[in-house]
């Protein structure tokens, strides 16, 4: 049903290739070899990858076979500079979150999973993530709506006086046999019947979900009764010194100072030069004016946030529970499926240009056991996570200008295993023997980390994008497709549902019924094959709107 017009004469979507033959042959041969090489597959199995649904483990077994003949060269391709800037900006990128998320899953749960469980399944999942995943520039991590899930979850389990943590392990072994069986009947391949007008919506979500919760965080400090106003103030500036290095110095790429490879290399790692900076300066006016702020909160026990085994005793609820849990299973399912396909989906868009292939089946059956694996322990579930995937993909990115004029675009991408599994790595040593060390680092710090990554994840959201357009001035509107080829006021209607829909999925999250929230991501298919039958739009309109250039 949905079709997404990437060049001239060829329909792209999700993982099928579709020939519109209107041109000459010629050029049908060479954008159908451009259309592989993006994709990273063959042009000769479009067949079986339009099909939905495919036999037992074939999915899985092409993923396999398309990614294999990289796998060496997913290390020694990551033998550079550029990927040492990516690993001490994702560290940083990824600890930050898991801190943040710990610390709030502690709320949500009555402290049963806290942070040392929030970042010890951060280091380990993704470890194994990145080196048997079928596309590991992905990261995986928990997420708002993965929270909200969880939050409502443990509120279910305290209304029926319920044990949370074996549910909660009942509920994921259910959730990660669904899983499972959608990896084996290659279900992931339904993502070709998702547009760029879903994954705007969802990236769009979780980016606001970041930048709201890092402005929360920073007014909160003037707000509460108790606030001081030179800690509010200090804590201000030092958020503002992150966001502010790190976005100058990533500029400084487009800038005319010095050779390009020093330009680069600055730009690089803008990231980690702005962590250092505010931190310094952190120290020196705390030192100074004897300013206290508060502190990265690290764990300083490598133990269970309440005394109680690792392993959860799922015979500890009655047997009718253990059946009911298939329940909210079906909605972690339905929230892990959609989440984990958006994001790679995102990531593996062809205006990425990826060379590798994709391996969503893979991706898939990978995400199933980590699933079981933090269920059986109490960690919390991880599922690929949009804004520090899309962070990794750009930060292992170059760049070069957009087509329109207007803008850049990604040239080229260096895939690899290596950055991924440092990342990683090192979130775990430090939690083992750099604890003390990471106490050091002023909260503010990571929360202007945490708007760099929100604003990072906007760049390049055209619906976002469109969102100025609706105060931009119509006399001086910049020339872009949807402003030239098609009526400006078909862009608004289109922006304007977009901007309903994201409205609508911020205020379920956040609500009592913020189980449901799935379901919502669920319809945002259905919603826009509406569009599309109901006329609402033009097939011009449409592809100016949701398609995907490559």
């Amino acid at each position: 049903m949905y079709r997404v017009h990437a060049v001239s004469n060829i329909h792209t979507g999700g993982l099928g290739v579709k020939k519109n033959c209107t041109g000459n042959q010629s050029q049908w041969k060479r954008s159908t070899k451009r259309i592989a090489l993006c994709r990273g597959g063959n042009a000769s199995r479009r067949k079986n990858e339009t099909r939905l649904l495919q036999p037992i483990g074939v999915g899985i077994v092409e993923d396999v076979q398309r990614k294999a003949p990289w796998f060496i060269s997913d290390f020694t391709d990551a033998m550079n500079l550029r990927a040492v800037a990516s690993i001490f900006f994702l560290f940083f990128g990824c600890l930050a979150p898991a801190v943040a998320f710990g610390g709030m899953m502690s709320l949500a749960t009555g402290g049963l999973i806290g942070a040392v469980e929030m970042i010890l399944a951060t280091a380990g999942c993704g470890c194994v993530y990145a080196l048997v995943s079928g596309q590991p520039i992905t990261i995986v991590g928990s997420t708002g709506p993965v929270l909200a899930l969880t939050s409502a979850l443990y509120n279910m389990c305290v209304a029926y006086s319920l044990p949370f943590l074996p549910m909660y392990a009942w509920v994921g072994l259910w959730s990660s046999g669904m899983l499972m069986f959608c990896a084996l009947i290659s279900a992931s391949n339904t993502v070709k019947l998702l547009t760029k007008f879903t994954d705007e919506i969802f990236s769009a979500l979780i980016a606001v979900i970041f930048i709201a919760e890092a402005l929360k965080d920073s007014l909160s400090l003037y707000l509460k009764a108790n606030s001081n106003a030179e800690v509010a103030l200090l804590s201000t500036l030092v958020s503002l010194t992150t966001l502010g290095v790190a976005i100058t110095l990533a500029n400084f790429r487009k800038s005319l100072f010095f050779t390009k490879k020093v330009r680069n290399t600055v730009a690089d790692f803008a990231p980690t030069i702005g962590i250092l900076t505010a931190t310094l300066l952190s120290m020196v006016v705390s030192n100074r004016f004897e300013i206290s702020l508060p502190m990265l909160a690290v764990p300083m026990d490598f133990a269970p946030s309440v005394p109680r085994p690792w392993l959860i005793d799922l015979f500890s609820v009655p047997v009718w529970a253990r059946w009911a849990s298939a329940i909210p299973g079906v909605m972690a399912t339905v929230l892990l499926f959609f989440d984990q396909n958006i994001t790679t989906r995102l990531v593996n868009s062809s205006e990425n240009r990826l060379r590798k292939g994709h391996g969503y089946h893979l991706d898939m059956a990978v995400l199933s056991v980590l699933t079981a694996c933090c269920s059986l322990f109490g960690l919390p579930w991880l599922v690929a996570a949009t804004v520090r995937s899309i962070n990794h993909l750009k930060s292992l990115a170059v760049m070069g200008p957009s087509p329109t004029g207007v803008g850049e675009r990604i040239e080229s991408v260096m895939e690899n295993r290596l950055t991924g599994l440092f990342i990683h790595s090192l979130i775990g040593v430090s939690l083992v023997f750099a604890r003390g060390l990471l106490a050091m680092i002023p909260l503010a710090v990571l929360m202007g980390l945490f708007l760099y990554l929100g604003i990072s994840a906007v760049k390049g959201n055209s619906f976002l994008e469109r969102v100025g357009l609706l105060m931009h001035d119509p006399e001086l509107l910049p020339r872009l497709p949807c402003t030239t080829d098609i009526s400006i006021s078909s862009t608004h209607k289109f922006t304007l549902i977009q901007i309903v829909a994201l409205l609508a999925m911020y205020q379920v999250k956040n609500s009592r019924v913020g189980i449901l929230f799935p379901v919502l991501i669920a319809l945002l298919g259905p919603v826009r094959m509406g569009l599309e039958r109901n006329h609402i739009f033009t097939e011009k309109e449409l592809q100016v709107l949701d398609g995907e250039a490559l």
